[in-house]
């Protein structure tokens, strides 16, 4: 099993990769020399606030209902959502 760690993020639970070697795989690739020089350099001290620090930068999973409901938004099917100040998207189809 991969080691990970835990926090929560905007109330939410997340998991994060929780090796350098796990965390490298999983920056986008323009990132990961950054990443290496920084932890390649870091004391021992300071190496677990490296590795939170870049594990808060990868991409997190979401649970698969916020994916679905991502994609329906994306998709343009604006159906149950709610307007925090009472208006409609009516706006949006006024051409």
């Amino acid at each position: 099993m991969a080691k990970t760690f835990t926090t929560t993020i905007g109330g939410r639970r997340v998991e994060l990769p929780g090796t350098i070697r796990s965390i490298r795989e999983v920056l986008p690739e323009e990132q990961r020399a950054e990443f290496e020089q920084e932890a390649e350099q870091a004391g021992a001290d300071e190496i677990g606030g490296v590795l939170a620090r870049w594990a808060l930068r990868t991409p997190q999973a979401y649970d698969p209902d916020e994916e679905a409901l991502i994609a329906r938004l994306k998709a343009g099917d604006l159906s149950g959502l709610h307007f925090a100040d009472g208006s409609d998207d009516e706006y949006r189809s006024a051409g």
